[in-house]
């Protein structure tokens, strides 16, 4: 199977001349030449924007690959209603893995955010860099696991700030907004029987949300739901609902 490169330049402008080569940009190039390809070697690009194409190397250099788009491939393999996870970053580099998992299971958007009990506190170069990082992190899963548009990963945020800028985008209602937590929450099941626009899921830190915050999440829409008699760890909890609605747990309670 051909290797699958995320390219950041707009592939359809280049795909109007089907015979003319460009130059790869050097993330995509140096994978390339790690694997050797020659001359005459295919390879799939994806541009984000949700299709991808069939590419044939024309040039290999010690500085520069040159390729030629082939073939052109409309695909469709985003997760349907679009999720976005808001989520407390757990301390260490547990964030890492959320992203890659997030990406594969099919989720939008991870929006990152420091809370009251947060253990990881991001601000200023060091949030960028790590928004950065976790957009490669998105950039590498999407490549392996066959998306064509990678996971979006916003910039680092206090809960506060976001939950504000909810408030000030408003939502129609069509927005389906659920917040994990162990207190007074309903089985996931019976939210996800509310609606069928796209979901937004908040999850806390290792310790939780402070009350305040869960009162703050709930006046802005969110709904408490809970994943079962156990505590999952804040690593675990998004993804959970995130594999629960791709694997078609939406479908199986609309039936029940």
């Amino acid at each position: 199977m051909a290797a699958r490169l995320f390219v950041e330049q707009p592939l359809a402008a280049a795909s109007e001349d089907l015979d003319q080569d460009f130059a790869l940009p050097p993330g995509a190039a140096r994978h390339v030449q790690v694997l050797r390809l020659q001359p005459g070697g295919q390879v799939l690009l994806f541009d984000g924007s949700g299709d991808e194409w069939t590419a044939e190397v024309t040039a290999m250099g010690r500085s520069e690959v040159r390729v030629v788009l082939r073939e052109r491939h409309s695909v469709d393999r985003e997760l349907h209603p679009s999720v976005t996870l808001a989520v407390v970053m757990p301390a260490n580099d547990r964030m890492d893995g959320i992203v890659e998992k997030a990406c594969e299971l099919g989720a939008t958007a991870i929006q990152p955010l420091m809370s009251e009990r947060s253990v990881l506190r991001l601000t200023g170069d060091r949030a960028l860099k790590k928004q950065q990082h976790w957009q490669g992190v998105a950039v590498a899963a999407a490549e392996q696991c066959g998306r064509t548009r990678p996971l979006q990963v916003a910039p680092v945020m206090t809960l506060s700030a976001w939950l504000a800028g909810l408030a000030a985008r408003g939502n129609d209602g069509a927005e389906r907004r659920w917040l994990l937590s162990p207190v007074a929450a309903q089985p996931l099941s019976a939210r996800s029987r509310e609606g069928q626009g796209p979901i937004v899921v908040l999850s806390g830190p290792e310790g939780g949300l402070s009350a305040d915050e869960e009162q703050s999440a709930r006046a802005q829409g969110f709904q408490a739901v809970q994943l079962g008699p156990r505590i999952l760890r804040a690593d675990t909890a998004p993804l959970a609902v995130l594999g629960w609605v791709a694997l078609g747990g939406l479908e199986g309670s609309a039936a029940s």
